[in-house]
């Protein structure tokens, strides 16, 4: 992911910004005694993007990605509608309790931009994208840089078509979106009047959108490295701000990986798992061909 990228990292503050002060709220309430679901993984499984991830002799990538990590931001939905069939595929092909959290199809959110004429694509992307069953995560949508509040009514139209028994997350790139605290407070409205996730996208280039809001039970975030030292003293920062938001009630966290240079995501993203287990004493899957002899991170 090249979004929001920068040409001096060294130069971004990456101080995660407090809390909005509506979050705690949406968190109140929660059965803190519920287990916490942890997604983490990277954005693609294929070789070319992630090379030097797969032994030698790998014969199927999502095989052994998914024998490596529990879950998969899947981008590759964002390009085209795969027929039912490759859903399919894709569930035979991975364990019990993996998850894919596809991006819904850019005729939808960036060449149709939530149209009337998008809605029946909506129902064809869900209808094969539910071949996917328990397997499938929250599916997201991720507008275009210059979608801004001017399409509210596309927002709202699109929010109340949508099936409520498909999780969806939403990520909103105009700055005019956090900008005009009327606007943002609509929206913030809008999704969780909807238990529609509220996407987190830490990049270097667009710390606007770090909002902290989130607008139901559910941290979904993108991680955008900069391919610097900076990176990994970042994935602190997170630790301590989802142990927060779980001691308030936050029971989904979904953390995906993304780096300028891809084949750093599958690192970064074991350096996150082990941090976090050994914050809270999980046992999440650290990707065996990182590490050595000693089960130690290299």
């Amino acid at each position: 992911m090249k979004f929001g990228k920068v040409e001096h990292p060294e130069l971004v503050d990456f101080t995660l910004p407090k809390d909005h002060n509506d979050t705690v709220g949406v968190l109140a309430g929660v059965d803190k005694n519920q287990p916490v679901s942890i997604s983490i993984g990277c954005a693609k499984w294929n070789r070319q993007d992630l090379k030097n991830f797969y032994p030698r002799g790998t014969k199927d990538e999502l095989v052994y990605y998914s024998s490596q990590f529990n879950s998969i931001e899947l981008n590759a939905t964002f390009y085209r509608i795969f027929p039912g069939e490759q859903y399919e595929k894709w569930y035979d092909k991975t364990p019990e309790g993996f998850k894919f959290f596809p991006k819904i199809s850019r005729d939808i959110s960036h060449l149709r931009r939530l149209n009337e004429a998008s809605l029946p694509i909506v129902d064809r992307y869900l209808d094969v994208t539910s071949n996917l069953k328990e397997k499938l995560g929250t599916i997201f949508l991720q507008m275009h840089d210059n979608f801004d509040p001017k399409n509210w009514d596309r927002v709202v139209r699109f929010v109340e078509y949508w099936p409520k028994e498909f999780p969806l997350a939403m990520e909103f790139r105009h700055t005019d979106w956090f900008n005009d605290e009327k606007v943002s407070q609509e929206l913030y409205h809008l999704l969780q009047e909807n238990n529609i996730a509220n996407i987190v996208v830490d990049t270097a280039g667009r710390r606007d959108m770090l909002h902290m809001r989130l607008t139901n039970n559910e941290a979904f975030v993108r991680y955008v490295g900069a391919n610097h030292v900076s990176d990994y003293d970042r994935l602190d920062d997170w630790i301590d701000r989802l142990d927060g938001w779980k001691e308030q009630g936050l029971r989904n966290i979904h953390f995906f990986v993304h780096q300028n240079m891809e084949l750093e995501s599958p690192l970064i993203s074991a350096q996150f798992i082990d941090k976090l287990n050994k914050k809270w004493n999980t046992d999440l899957q650290i990707p065996k061909t990182l590490q050595d002899s000693t089960g130690k991170l290299f």
